[in-house]
């Protein structure tokens, strides 16, 4: 499947930072796959007693996840954005479960990622396994403040309520233009790694799950020891064309550990 871009797309992403494609991002065969996989791995981690609600970096310790992050249908989303130079930088399977999933503050993910890649330029494609609706605590974007990403931060009311302790200050950015990215399963949006964003607390009935793969262009240098989580070891992979920035990239078809499916929340 090709998944191109459109040139009004690439526009309004460029002046938007976000983009919601209603239409199916992989073959039906493809995603129910992936749809199982995300399953099982939930089913394992949850194991252990407790239900989680995200899924850190899994593609580390199975190569097989390159079937859905490193094809045509992702990357052709991100090559008018990025070019073709491509890098992933980070994967994630997150799930909302009804009337417990957690409001997510507002944020940027930049902010939280510093200086680790220069410059600091991602593109983050979620798709929805799930219904992804504003009653399930479906993502949230306030348009155009991805042209700052290193806002001031403070702490949140109520913690034990919130996935992050702190947000973005209030009276530096305008939750009145907040948009909600509302996705059937198998579609996607993509977000800017500098976009404020969040999302409310699942007050439904229907859990809200997605899969989401951050890439980045080969150009942006990967400084791992400018930020304490990532000095630890952390695996970034090219995906597609030619390293740019002397970077050096984990081995797609290699099994690291220690295995990331201990990494959940």
């Amino acid at each position: 499947m090709n998944n191109e871009l459109t040139p009004a797309e690439l526009s309004q992403f460029s002046q938007s930072g976000y983009l919601i494609r209603h239409q199916p991002t992989f073959s039906s065969d493809k995603f129910a796959r992936l749809k199982r996989y995300a399953e099982d791995l939930f089913d394992r981690a949850a194991a252990g007693g407790d239900e989680p609600t995200l899924i850190d970096c899994p593609h580390w310790g199975d190569p097989a996840m390159f079937e859905w992050i490193g094809t045509p249908e992702m990357l052709s989303m991100v090559e008018p954005i990025l070019g073709p130079d491509i890098g992933v930088f980070a994967c994630h399977f997150l799930q909302k479960p009804p009337t417990v999933g957690k409001r997510v503050p507002w944020h940027e993910d930049s902010a939280y990622w510093g200086t680790v890649l220069a410059p600091m330029t991602i593109a983050s494609i979620t798709v929805a396994l799930e219904p992804s609706l504003p009653e399930n605590g479906c993502l949230r974007v306030i348009p155009g403040t991805q042209r700052h990403g290193y806002s001031d931060y403070e702490p949140v009311a109520n913690p034990d309520q919130q996935v992050f302790g702190i947000e973005v200050k209030a009276g530096q950015y305008d939750e009145s233009k907040a948009v909600d990215i509302t996705l059937q399963p198998n579609e996607a949006s993509i977000h800017e790694g500098r976009i404020i964003h969040g999302s409310n607390p699942n007050q439904g009935t229907l859990r809200r799950a997605a899969f989401t793969v951050r890439y980045f262009p080969l150009t942006s240098k990967f400084q791992p020891e400018t930020h304490e989580y990532f000095k630890q070891g952390f695996h970034i992979y090219q995906v597609q064309g030619s390293d740019r920035a002397g970077n050096r990239y984990s081995d797609p078809t290699q099994n690291y550990t220690p295995n990331p499916l201990a990494k959940t929340s």
